[in-house]
C-alpha cells in the first residue's frame, strides 16, 4: 500500500497536461492578430484562440491517457511476471 502514495491519478495528470500546454493557443493568437487587423474584427482572435486552446487541451489529455496506459501495461506485465515466477516455484517443489 505504500506504493499507492506515489501513483499519479489520471485526473491529476490530465489537468496538469491540459493546463501545461500553450503552443497551439499562442500560435492561434499570433495567426489571428494579422487576420483580425486586416478584417478589422475580433472574430479571428476568438476563433483561432479558442481553437488553439481546444487543441492544447486535447493534446494534453491524449498524452496523459497514453502515459497512463503505458503505466498500466507495465504494472500488468510485472504482475504477470510475478505470477509466472510463483507458479514456476511451486512446479519445481513438487
Amino acid at each position: 500500500m505504500g506504493g499507492e502514495d506515489n501513483i499519479k491519478h489520471l485526473e491529476d495528470c490530465s489537468v496538469s497536461n491540459a493546463l501545461g500546454t500553450w503552443v497551439f493557443s499562442a500560435a492561434g493568437a499570433l495567426l489571428a492578430i494579422p487576420v483580425g487587423i486586416k478584417r478589422k474584427s475580433l472574430a479571428p482572435l476568438v476563433f483561432f484562440g479558442t481553437t488553439g486552446t481546444m487543441l492544447d487541451i486535447i493534446m494534453g489529455i491524449t498524452a496523459c491517457e497514453r502515459e497512463h496506459a503505458e503505466r498500466q501495461m507495465k504494472l500488468l506485465e510485472a504482475q504477470n511476471a510475478a505470477a509466472e515466477s510463483s507458479l514456476g516455484e511451486t512446479g519445481n517443489d513438487s
